[in-house]
């Protein structure tokens, strides 16, 4: 991105609702990358099954798609803010959960519950991002809200890993209930009150289903239907994988998956880019499902990496650490996994809206 675009992008942040929702955006993207962390070591602390440690990230996920159509509907005729705020408080209350987790079926409950103020959160924050951008910068206002939430996950996987790291559990959660809880405050006090522009339910599912009959749009989201299973179960077992075949700490873990996500956010904007001019965009997201396919192939190869990678020591605040050979396997994994994002997720997004577009004109 030139220099132009990184200065309108700042300006967005004088804008006292968009500030707003960064700030709630940076706290919510930062615990999200921290739990998916700590899973790693709650597994290891329970001593739970491969099958249990699924649940994590199934009870999470199965909780979100059951409510994604009506909390988007709740948007659609209702305040935003209001359930912005609903979600906020719930989020609060998820990190105070965690603080009690005292059994693998418990952390299972607060990750379901976790699934309601995540889904809540993301909708009506999105929503609401775009009603407040003017007709022609939507676009930049949504993109750099987007921009938020990556760098946000990158911090937590540094920030909130070296929390877990150096203070434990109940430390770290307690830092963000009180930064969630500011974050409810700072929303209230900022954010307008008007409702996201309701629109009508036969117009809505008129277009939905106009959008479902057009082929692109049914690969596209039977693609990303599919792939999530493939991309939620590494994000919840590699964590988990480092930790209980090769006893990675928090730090370890975080820097494995901070690879993966700087990787993603330094390249997909020249991806989309070049998109834009070589067109083409369905070899962009072969190559990125190639890819993919390769990275997670690769994974279990770290297994065998101490036979060609000698482990490092390290002095980290006075205690002796080593990196086995694996934690640089799995590094490796997950910025492959981070360059197949990159091809993938703008130019599918793309071609979304192309035929989005196209049904517009000629519906």
């Amino acid at each position: 991105m030139g220099a132009g675009g990184t200065q309108s992008q700042l300006r967005l942040f004088r804008n006292p609702g968009f500030a707003a929702l960064a700030v709630m955006n940076f706290v919510r993207g930062m615990a999200f990358a921290t739990i998916i962390v700590a899973l790693a070591l709650y597994a290891d602390l329970f001593e739970t099954s491969g099958f249990v440690a699924g649940l994590f990230g199934t009870a999470y996920a199965f909780v979100r798609l059951v409510l994604v159509v009506p909390v988007g509907r709740w948007i659609d005729v209702r305040d935003a803010k209001r359930l912005l705020v609903i979600g906020l408080v719930l989020q609060v209350v998820v990190l105070a959960g965690y603080v009690f987790v005292e059994s693998a079926l418990q952390l299972v409950g607060v990750r379901a519950f976790q699934g309601v103020s995540s889904i809540t959160v993301y909708l009506a924050g999105t929503a609401i991002v775009g009603s407040l951008g003017p007709e022609g910068d939507r676009g930049l206002w949504v993109g750099t809200y987007q921009n938020v939430t990556a760098f946000s996950k990158l911090s937590g996987d540094l920030l909130g890993a070296g929390l877990l790291f150096f203070v434990g559990f109940e430390s770290t959660w307690a830092i963000f209930v009180v930064l969630s809880t500011l974050s409810v405050g700072y929303v209230l006090k900022h954010l307008p009150a008007e409702p996201v522009p309701s629109d009508d339910s036969s117009s809505t599912a008129g277009k939905l289903l106009g959008l479902l009959k057009r082929r692109a749009i049914m690969a596209l989201v039977a693609f990303r239907f599919s792939f999530s299973f493939c991309k939620e179960a590494v994000l919840i077992f590699l964590p988990v994988f480092a930790r209980l075949e090769f006893g990675m700490n928090a730090l370890l873990i975080g820097g494995i998956l901070a690879g993966g996500r700087f990787t993603k956010s330094i390249s997909q904007g020249y991806i989309g880019q070049l998109g834009d001019r070589v067109g083409r965009l369905h070899w962009f997201i072969l190559v990125g499902i190639v890819l993919y396919a390769i990275g997670t192939a690769m994974i279990p190869l770290a297994v065998h990496a101490d036979e060609f990678i000698d482990p490092v020591a390290l002095t980290v605040a006075g205690r002796e650490e080593t990196i086995p050979g694996a934690f640089f396997v799995l590094f490796f994994c997950y910025v492959l996994l981070g360059i197949a994002d990159s091809l993938r997720i703008p130019t599918s997004v793309t071609m979304f809206v192309r035929e989005g577009e196209y049904q517009d004109a000629v519906g």
